[in-house]
C-alpha cells in the first residue's frame, strides 16, 4: 500500500509539487496540472523538464490523472480531443514507467440526461481502452461525471460492455455525495456512497480519498477525510480487510476546487492544507489498521 495524490492542489508547479511530496515522506504523484496544463497536454520540452525533475527528486508518477473522456468531455460532442490525448498519454507513461491512466465515460448535459446513451458510451469507452490495452497500460475508471457514473448500475454495464483486462476502477469515495444517482424517475436522489462502493468493490484496484456533505441549500462542502459522510474509513476498513494493498490518492479539494478557476486561494495555505491532508489520511489508515490487528488476536 503507498500514498499519492494531485499534488497540483499543494502547489501549480512542479517543484512545489515534488516538495510536498517529499515533505509527506511520499514516494509518488498522481500528475494532473503543471502549471494549470494538464501533464499529456505539456509541451515537449516541458515535459522533459518535468521528468529531468522527478528523477533528480527520486519521485515517480504512479498514475496519470488525464482529460480523457472527463467531465469537460461531453457525449454529446466528438470524442476526438480524447482519442488524441490517450494517444499522446501513452508514451509519456511508458517513459515514465506509469502504470494507470485516470478515465471517464464522457459528461452527459443534464438538458439530454434521460437520453439513452449507452451504447455510445460504451463504443467511445471501448476505443480508448483498446489503445491503452495496446499499449501495455491500464485505464481506472474514475465514479465523476460520466455515463458510467451514472450509478453504480451504470458502472457494472460500462465494465460488462467494454470486457477488458484493461480497464478497472479508481473509486472516489466522495464523489456519490456530489452527484444523482438517476436510476427511476425524477427528481433525482443524491447517490449514496455505501450503496455505490459495495456493488463494485471487485473491480477496484486504485482508491481516491475526498470528503464532504451537502448542505441543505445544496452547496457541496469538503472536509478532511473521515469527517464528511464520504464513509472514507467504513470503505478503508473493508477495502483492506480484503487485503488491498494499492494506492490511496487524496484529493482534499478544500483550499481548490481545481474544476472551478474562480476559486483560489494563497500559495502557503493551499499548500500547507494538501500536507495536513496527507498527514490526516496516514493517521487515519494507521487507526483502520491497529484497529483491524486486534480483532484479529
Amino acid at each position: 500500500m503507498y500514498f499519492t495524490g494531485f499534488a497540483d492542489e499543494a502547489a501549480p508547479d512542479i517543484d512545489g509539487q515534488i516538495r510536498a511530496t517529499k515533505e509527506l515522506g511520499w514516494k509518488y504523484i498522481e500528475a494532473r496540472g503543471i502549471d494549470g496544463v494538464n501533464l499529456t497536454m505539456i509541451d515537449d520540452r516541458k515535459f522533459d523538464e518535468v521528468v529531468a525533475k522527478l528523477e533528480q527528486a527520486g519521485i515517480k508518477i504512479n498514475c496519470f490523472g488525464s482529460g480523457v473522456a472527463n467531465w469537460s468531455q461531453k457525449i454529446t460532442e466528438p470524442p476526438d480531443r480524447s482519442y488524441e490525448e490517450m494517444k499522446r498519454a501513452i508514451p509519456r507513461m511508458h517513459r515514465l514507467g506509469t502504470k494507470m491512466i485516470r478515465i471517464m465515460s464522457f459528461a452527459i448535459p443534464e438538458e439530454v440526461l434521460d437520453r439513452d446513451w449507452e451504447s455510445e458510451a460504451i463504443k467511445r469507452v471501448k476505443t480508448i481502452v483498446k489503445m491503452a490495452e495496446d499499449g501495455g497500460v491500464l485505464c481506472v475508471h474514475e465514479n465523476c461525471s460520466g455515463w458510467g457514473a451514472l450509478s453504480w448500475e451504470h458502472t457494472l454495464r460500462l465494465l460488462e460492455g467494454v470486457n477488458s483486462p484493461a480497464l478497472k476502477l479508481v473509486y472516489d469515495t466522495g464523489n456519490p455525495l456530489f452527484h444523482p444517482d438517476v436510476r427511476g424517475p425524477k427528481p433525482y436522489k443524491m447517490q449514496d456512497p455505501w450503496e455505490f462502493y459495495t456493488h463494485v468493490k471487485e473491480h477496484i484496484v486504485y482508491v481516491h480519498i475526498k470528503d464532504g456533505y451537502v448542505k441543505q441549500d445544496g452547496k457541496h462542502v469538503c472536509t478532511f477525510p473521515g469527517e464528511g459522510k464520504g464513509m472514507v474509513k467504513e470503505v478503508l476498513t473493508d477495502l483492506f480487510k480484503n487485503g488491498y494493498d494499492g494506492g490511496i490518492s487524496i484529493e482534499p479539494h478544500m483550499a481548490v476546487v481545481y474544476h472551478d478557476p474562480s476559486i483560489k486561494s494563497e500559495a502557503e495555505f493551499r499548500y500547507r492544507n494538501y500536507i495536513e491532508y496527507g498527514r490526516r489520511i496516514e493517521k487515519l489508515v494507521a487507526e483502520i489498521l491497529e484497529e483491524i490487528k486486534k480483532e484479529k488476536k
